[in-house]
Order: structure tokens, then sequence, then C-alpha cells
């Protein structure tokens, strides 16, 4: 059996500053109080035969509830995080307002071991960042792809 898959979009803007990147706080209690780590491309679980590109789109939607951008999608590959989890993941340059933003919930018990089951949203923030910023909140596996993006932005050019 292979193990848990998901896919994600990475949105990415050019500002007089430079490159940001659109990240996902993880919501729930466990994350509450937590900043480095605990950010994330807005991504979500599939199911083969489920394309992964039409899994990130739809997981886009029902994260964030606001339609998937268009544009140029851009392969950025796959990881695989820590606990086994394979993410696939495409940047696509969008421009989005965090504060329109209407997260999808879960349920979980809290607090542990009480019985009682509360509802979370997914992630309860989002946040442009720079990508030096963007790599010190990502979940470690997932900062692949600030680098795989920063280099599809910047071809190498021999000398």
């Amino acid at each position: 059996m292979t193990g848990k898959r998901s896919a994600g979009l990475l949105l990415y803007r050019r500002t007089s500053g430079g490159t940001e990147l659109l990240l996902a706080h993880m919501g729930g209690p466990l994350w509450a109080r937590r900043e480095a780590g605990a950010w994330t491309v807005p991504k979500g679980e599939y199911v083969p035969p489920e394309e992964p590109l039409a899994a990130a789109r739809r997981e886009f939607e029902e994260e964030l509830g606001l339609p998937p951008p268009e544009g140029a999608y851009v392969p950025l590959g796959e990881v695989r995080q820590s606990g086994g989890k394979t993410v696939t993941v495409w940047a696509v340059e969008a421009d989005l307002d965090p504060d329109a933003i209407v997260p999808g919930t879960f349920e979980m018990e809290w607090p542990k071991s009480s019985g009682t089951l509360r509802a979370f949203p997914e992630i309860d923030r989002v946040a442009w960042c720079a990508p030096d910023r963007a790599e010190e909140l990502l979940i470690t596996a997932q900062r692949a792809f600030v680098d795989r993006l920063l280099n599809h932005l910047t071809p190498f050019t021999p000398p």
C-alpha cells in the first residue's frame, strides 16, 4: 500500500520589494502557539485516480474558501514529509487578500481524551512572506518548494 498523498498550490506575487509567497498557518489547538514549522502550502489529501493538479485546485478552494487562481501552473515536484506523506505542489502567480479567506473546518476530540468533539479551522490564517521568511515558517520538507520556485523565476545563465 502506498502512503498518503497531498497536493497544493503555492501562490506567489512579485512586489517592489521582491517575490512573496502565500503560506497558511495550520489550524487547531496543536499548532496554535507555534510559528516555525507550523505553516504549509495550502494543500490537502487526495486518492488516485484523482489527478494531483485537480486535487490541488479542489483543496485550495476547500482550505481557503476561494476559487483557485487562473494562470500558468508551474510544477514544483513532490517532497516526502517526515510523517511519510508525499506532497505535490504547483506554483501560480496570483494576488489574494488574506482577509478574504473563509477556511474549511475539521473536527477532533479536544481536550484530548475528553470525549468532546470540537470543530477547528483547517487553517487559521494566511500571510504573504518573503522567501527567506517562508523557509523559516514552513514544515521542513516543504521548504524545498521555495527553492524550486526561486530557481524557476531566476533561471541560471552561464557566465
